[in-house]
């Protein structure tokens, strides 16, 4: 049966309901996917799509995020394919949309990434997981401990330094754990010196784990740069994977 769905760029497609054969280009839906019980529904994933792991190691690998193997997608056949705005390279997905109905993520907030769970969980009709992984999440945020708030640079690249913005995802997950993000509005991955931040004084500076393998080495040197600001090394996958593990998250805010 032939169904019409918005994306959350607003874009109309239409596909076979409910889709058999799905290619996942976003690591964090591609596991929101397997969350949901489609993991016989899912054919195609990126290099990146690491979790779960049986998925990643069963799966047909399409390629990385940005670098789409097309001839892989072609051989696959999906009837639905799921990419996001960010993730994905415009040139690409505009090509995949050529020969397939293509549904789109945009998320920079916390309700956006809800939205999203919702709204595949009707794309692929598994509107009942996606509405008790919804409830989870909820419940599980509510467990975040109450803390002062402090200032923070999050940072997500070495060389050059580079950090997250406030009109990132990541940021909203920094304000919902009390964080004050020192960044004004604007980019929303600005290259920034050693010398700025020395100057901004952060009260935490976390270094990511992802995309950026951040280790105990650049913890050391930012820490003697810093001496009053508390330096860690972070799981970049709890602060910038915006699918099921939105539930994993607050349990992980309160250690830090």
């Amino acid at each position: 049966m032939i169904r019409s769905f918005f994306d959350q760029l607003g874009r109309e497609i239409e596909f076979n309901f409910p889709p058999k054969r799905i290619v996942s280009l976003v690591p964090s839906q591609t596991e929101l996917l397997a969350d949901l019980g489609l993991e016989q529904e899912l054919c195609g994933i990126t290099k990146f799509c690491v979790h779960p792991e049986h998925i990643y190691r069963s799966k047909t690998r399409v390629g990385g995020t940005k670098t789409i193997d097309f001839e892989r997608i072609t051989q696959l056949t999906p009837d639905l394919i799921i990419a996001n705005k960010e993730e994905n390279q415009q040139e690409q997905i505009e090509q995949l949309m050529k020969q397939y109905p293509v549904w789109i993520s945009d998320i920079s907030d916390f309700e956006q990434a809800l939205q999203m769970i919702k709204l595949i969980g009707e794309i692929t009709d598994r509107t009942v997981e996606a509405s008790t992984l919804l409830q989870d999440i909820h419940l599980e945020w509510k467990k975040v401990e109450e803390r002062k708030q402090e200032t923070v640079l999050y940072l997500i690249w070495q060389n050059p330094i580079m950090a997250a913005g406030q009109s990132t995802f990541i940021n909203a997950i920094l304000k919902r754990a009390s964080f004050l993000n020192l960044l004004p509005k604007g980019s929303r991955y600005p290259e920034l010196t050693m010398q700025e931040i020395v100057s901004l004084q952060p009260d935490r500076l976390l270094l990511s784990s992802e995309p950026y393998p951040f280790a105990q080495k650049h913890l050391d040197v930012y820490q003697r740069q810093l001496p009053h600001s508390k330096v860690q090394l972070v799981d970049g996958e709890l602060f910038s994977w915006y699918g099921s593990r939105l539930k994993c998250v607050p349990s992980y805010i309160n250690t830090l």
